[in-house]
């Protein structure tokens, strides 16, 4: 029988900073059994991933951190149409065209150090590890960043060769979104390229998500020939399901989570639309308003979208405008925070405190809420999220909307905000979705103990790649 020291795995994400937080996530989980794990990056881009890392340390995971050529670095524009963060496309188009050549050199070094080496990356990473057909010894396993639920979808639409039982054939009908002003015309043929590629090289699809509440759409993937192959394993939560310890936080962390431990019991709504959304000052102004009518005690993350080099400072560089006193009338009434920075959000997530989420249902924090079982009200803006929302309030039933993607065009009110708030917070509907979300993170944190779904999922995949 193989030994487990005898395998190597290769980790690639996608440089934006949820796919970074995911695979920094899985090689966690990964290197715990003893395994060499190598975090294969642009330097930039790694440094990133480091800088935010929250809730444990990367001492046992290497990282290979490969220079790129400068690229265009624009600044986030909140006034376009289009919600689709391109401003990003330099940096995507700079990675794809300069890591793949030292990502090859990478495999052949690392061959002979290993009797198999497996390439984990992701599925938007899929040409760059392309090469991999080199090397005798390797093979690779696609990650998918989004939820089974949208996965599915996306290949159905291309196939239709599942055929859709009573209730999925009601969602497609009814509630699904159609893909339009989700992606732009420039990222949508980023897509075709990789989806081509995953197509040829993949032995099987790894998730962050959960059979707990999606084996129906995980088992819909396996007979979906456009899913590329009939192997898949879901072993989220990626993400640590516990962190408390506020001595080992910054400054401002440890300035929030001090906040919230003098809140009552589900009595905050933690507010955040992620690392690809810009708000615009309209917006900005109509949730501070909404917020502070609300009555409801509240941290709000006020921060432009990530650029492709968070690191490089720009003159144009913009700072969100607040409502003039709104921040200092706040905090020295005790009603809020503002966070201008970077929050630690799974701890957030998983205080006591909080009790509700408004979100852009970016899978990362959809899954890190349903694992903390806070229940979402979900104001999706572009990509996988529409989708994702679809999941969180009509299929499981532990969110609410905020905003639904049908009426993103429609000018944003204070009035909407509040709405929103009270009905998550207050409301009978809200305490019932609430009661759900609770009782879903309780099915989805056992699941990650001895025995678990989780741990039965993630033992079969390194069963897998240290077969004899």
């Amino acid at each position: 029988m193989s030994k487990i020291d005898d395998v190597c795995v290769v980790m690639v994400p996608f440089t934006a900073q949820g796919h970074l937080n995911q695979l920094l996530h899985l090689s966690r989980l990964i290197s715990a059994y003893n395994l060499p794990v190598h975090f294969v990056c642009a330097t930039t881009h790694t440094r990133q991933a480091k800088l935010r890392n929250h809730g444990w340390d990367t001492l046992s995971i290497h990282f290979h951190e490969f220079p790129v050529p400068s690229f265009q670095n624009p600044p986030p524009n909140p006034n376009t149409p289009l919600r689709f963060p391109n401003h990003l496309m330099p940096a995507f188009n700079a990675i794809m065209s300069h890591l793949r050549e030292p990502i090859a050199k990478l495999l052949s070094d690392l061959s002979p150090t290993a009797k198999r080496i497996v390439i984990i990356h992701d599925y938007l990473m899929s040409s760059v590890v392309q090469d991999f057909s080199s090397v005798a010894n390797a093979e690779v396993y696609m990650f998918q960043s989004c939820c089974a639920f949208t996965a599915f979808w996306y290949h159905w639409e291309e196939t239709k060769t599942v055929k859709l039982d009573d209730e999925t054939e009601f969602l497609r009908k009814n509630v699904l979104p159609s893909l339009e002003g989700c992606f732009s015309n420039e990222f949508f043929e980023f897509l075709e390229s990789e989806d081509s590629s995953f197509k040829k090289i993949s032995s099987g699809t790894l998730y962050d998500t959960s059979k707990v509440f999606e084996e129906k759409y995980l088992e819909l993937l396996k007979c979906e020939s456009g899913s590329g192959t009939t192997k898949n394993w879901a072993i989220g939560p990626f993400n640590p399901i516990s962190v408390t310890n506020h001595k080992n936080t910054s400054t401002e962390s440890r300035r929030i989570l001090n906040w919230l431990d003098k809140q009552e019991e589900n009595s905050v709504i933690y507010v955040s639309f992620g690392t690809t959304v810009s708000l615009t000052d309209v917006e900005i102004e109509a949730i501070a308003m909404g917020l502070e009518q609300s009555g409801r005690k509240f941290i709000w993350v006020v921060r432009e979208a990530d650029k492709g080099d968070i690191f490089e400072e720009g003159d144009d560089d913009r700072r969100a405008e607040l409502p003039e006193g709104f921040e200092n009338r706040v905090e020295t009434n005790g009603v809020g925070v503002v966070v201008r920075g970077w929050a630690p959000q799974v701890e957030i997530l998983g205080h006591s405190s909080t009790g509700g989420f408004m979100s852009h249902c970016g899978w990362n924090s959809s899954m890190e809420a349903i694992t903390m079982g806070v229940p979402i009200a979900a104001w999706p803006m572009h990509s996988d999220q529409p989708r994702n929302a679809v999941l969180i309030t009509a299929v499981l039933g532990v969110g609410i909307y905020a905003r639904e993607w049908k009426r993103r065009d429609e000018k944003v009110a204070a009035s909407m905000v509040e709405a929103a708030v009270r009905r998550l917070m207050s409301s009978e509907e809200g305490c019932l979705v609430r009661k759900k979300a609770a009782e879903l993170g309780v099915k989805v944190r056992r699941s990650v103990e001895e025995g678990g779904v989780m741990r039965k999922e993630l033992d079969a995949f390194v069963a897998e790649i240290t077969r004899s």
